[in-house]
């Protein structure tokens, strides 16, 4: 009678030992999980973003710097704004469509000439990153990436394409028709201040269209960064996956 006894204390005994173990089991996977992006190396976590940065911005800047780089992307392609956008169908109508397209071809000619002005300012800004800043940019969202290049260099970057757009669109006589008719339009509240001159209107657009890919750069990255290449990328945004 002792027997059955002993067969069934060691049947429990089995049991809960197995359930014991499933869940260390779990328990280790879940912390191993949660301590991943602590556990990375302040070493890995700077070298690993600064990587995916300059990735990105290499990226962007070679498919918007170069020909029909805005002008052939939807995403960016620089239109005119507002009010001057619904008048290019007027000034059409009395015979004016070709100077209204070539001033729209001018702005996006000017953005792409503009845009390998950023290589330097964008380098700058992933070589003084903190490793505070690559850690709360990786626990951040599919966009933190982009912020920070835009918080960190939109004003310079504004200072140093300004010039260069200036310069493009002025080759092209319609500059100034643009900039009247946009400063009479502005005074009367149908056009921002900020876009009734097209040199500084071409330069925001130009930055918009900058980060938009970036950001779309970064989105990739994050999704599948092993097609990357690199085994620090995705260690690093495997971390936070």
């Amino acid at each position: 009678m002792s027997i059955p006894r002993v067969q069934t204390t060691r049947r429990q005994f089995n049991r809960q030992a197995s359930a014991g173990f499933a869940a260390l089991l779990t328990l280790a996977y879940t912390q191993a999980h949660a301590l991943s992006l602590a556990d990375l190396t302040d070493k890995d976590a700077g070298q690993g973003l600064k990587a995916a940065l300059e990735k990105g911005a290499q990226a962007a800047v070679s498919l918007l710097g170069q020909t029909d780089g805005f002008m052939g992307n939807e995403k960016v392609r620089i239109g005119l704004p507002g009010y001057l956008n619904d008048a290019s169908k007027l000034l059409k109508r009395f015979g004016l469509g070709q100077k209204v397209d070539e001033l729209v071809l001018a702005m996006n000619r000017a953005a792409e000439s503009a845009i390998p002005l950023s290589k330097d300012l964008l380098a700058g800004a992933i070589q003084s990153m903190s490793v505070s800043d690559a850690k709360s940019i990786l626990s951040g969202g599919d966009t933190s990436v982009t912020e920070f290049f835009s918080t960190k260099t939109r004003e310079p970057m504004a200072a140093k394409f300004l010039p260069a757009v200036t310069q493009a669109t002025e080759k092209v006589g319609v500059a100034s028709l643009y900039n009247d008719v946009a400063g009479k339009a502005a005074s009367f509240g149908v056009v921002n201040k900020e876009n009734a001159n097209v040199q500084q209107y071409v330069t925001g657009k130009s930055l918009d269209g900058l980060y938009v890919m970036i950001g779309e750069e970064e989105k990739k990255l994050r999704q599948n960064p092993a097609a990357a290449g690199s085994a620090l990328l995705s260690k690093v945004f495997g971390a936070v996956r």
